[in-house]
């Protein structure tokens, strides 16, 4: 059986002062860091049995431990052992979880057993506790690079609270995954999230789609209508583009986000609704407040909990997760058998800068499975990527503006020779491919089609493939 794991907390004095003590070290596989940092970055990493803190770390306090470790672990058997502790403190650090508190009267065997203990404990209750795989919310995140891991640990922590969530992140990186894994990961996920996208309603119906209106509130309103916020009652309202709002809703909302409450359009009929916001945008609302175009008040009551999406080239090591997630999912909905991608395509694919990031990247897999035709295997050239090795066909330059014209010339051969060398190259990348082809000079398969169709046949160079 494996020696028990033991984290130990310690400041660089307590640590060097403790090193020829041998109580706990024997039959231990120990862990030590000396900050709260260093900590957290380990436990995420890493499961151990128990987490002894020693002494006290310089930059905070002893509950300051105590929360960041059962922030990432909230089972977690924590021990603490400071002969300069008081009874007041030691009471307290029970209260709020504590395994053990030691102070000046317990001896380095009384601290070993302890430990011994704490680590039982956690090894028993590890075997009771069923294997569960990862919860329903857990399987929309996909990823796991850090950048990920400190997403899904927010979401963790903070789904099954009714806290504001501002969510913010580069377009396409999936702030509304992670809006409906906070809702899925809380006791509202029972039922639906109500996403309204505040950029696609002109201003006048915002505010009623939103809010809701009564009958004959203004020019059109021919029936009463219950708004986002009341149906969202219970639940969880998505708004997404927050950024976008005006300014004159911007006030309402804040009072709606204080209040807990609303009014319809054309009533004044106080509505009370039990909602959870979560807003995202992609805009820097801190710029927008700068520019008079946001509110600085709504931003501090959207904001109560920042969660950044990172972009995809922040998490490059997550494409390949992400190439068999989007695989996966976009076979089943057109009912194919699932395809593979070669590893060579997915290095190149992690190698890419994605300015659309992970909805350009799940676009790009949709094209491919599509044109692949019956092939179960996606290569690089199905993406769109052209073998590395392959030598380019020189393109003819354009003469200099300048130069003097070579007389006498045609002007319809010239562009058609310039044309038929770009068209050549195009082709000679992609292997003849032309749907790759076409895609690398920005137009349609079709027009790309055309254009060869109007070449004698000597002018194309390569055997094409449809």
């Amino acid at each position: 059986m494996p020696s028990p794991k033991l984290l130990w907390i310690a400041d660089e004095t307590h640590v060097q002062a403790e090193s020829d003590w041998n109580g706990p070290e024997s039959g231990f596989a120990i862990s030590r860091v000396t900050s709260l940092a260093h900590a957290a970055q380990v436990l995420r990493a890493e499961e151990f049995d128990c987490v002894l803190a020693t002494g006290c770390l310089p930059d905070c306090n002893r509950l300051d431990i105590l929360e960041a470790v059962h922030g990432v672990n909230a089972s977690a058997r924590v021990v603490f052992s400071d002969p300069r502790l008081t009874a007041f403190e030691a009471a307290q650090l029970v209260r709020n979880g504590a395994s053990q508190v030691l102070g000046f009267r317990d001896s380095p065997n009384d601290l070993l057993k302890c430990v011994r203990e704490a680590c039982e404990e956690s090894r028993r209750e590890r075997k009771q506790k069923p294997v569960r795989g990862p919860a329903p919310w857990e399987q929309s995140l996909v990823g796991e690079s850090r950048a990920m891991q400190d997403v899904m640990n927010t979401v963790r922590i903070i789904g099954p609270r009714r806290c504001t969530v501002l969510i913010t992140g580069e377009t396409g990186t999936g702030k509304e995954m992670a809006a409906r894994a906070l809702h899925a990961a809380s006791p509202r996920g029972r039922l639906p999230l109500v996403a309204v996208n505040c950029c696609a309603l002109p201003d006048n119906l915002l505010e009623a789609e939103l809010f809701g209106h009564v009958k004959g509130a203004f020019t059109g309103a021919a029936n009463h209508r219950t708004g986002r916020f009341e149906q969202a009652d219970k639940s969880t309202i998505f708004l997404d583009e927050i950024g976008e709002m005006p300014l004159e809703l911007q006030a309402k909302l804040l009072r709606v986000l204080q209040e807990r409450e609303l009014q319809r359009l054309g009533s004044s009929e106080t509505i009370r609704v039990d909602v959870r916001v979560i807003a995202a945008s992609n805009a820097d609302l801190q710029e927008r407040i700068r520019q008079g175009r946001f509110r600085d008040d709504l931003y501090y009551r959207l904001n109560v909990v920042p969660l950044r999406m990172p972009p995809l080239r922040e998490r490059r090591s997550d494409v390949p997760l992400l190439i068999d997630h989007f695989v996966a999912k976009i076979c089943g909905y057109e009912d194919l058998p699932v395809k593979r991608v070669t590893p060579e395509a997915k290095e190149r694919l992690s190698r890419l800068s994605w300015p659309g990031n992970v909805r350009q990247l799940e676009n790009l897999v949709e094209m491919a499975i599509a044109m692949c035709g019956d092939r179960d295997t996606l290569s690089s050239a199905d993406f769109g990527l052209f073998p590395a090795n392959l030598q380019k066909t020189p393109v003819e330059t354009p003469p200099d503006p300048s130069a003097v014209l070579p007389m006498p010339i045609r002007f319809e051969t010239a562009v058609s020779d310039y044309e038929r060398s770009i068209l050549n190259m195009a082709l000679a990348q992609t292997g003849g491919n032309k749907t790759a082809a076409a895609e690398l000079l920005g137009m349609k398969r079709t027009t790309l089609i055309m254009k060869l169709r109007g070449m004698r046949p000597k002018e194309t160079e390569l055997e094409l493939v449809s």
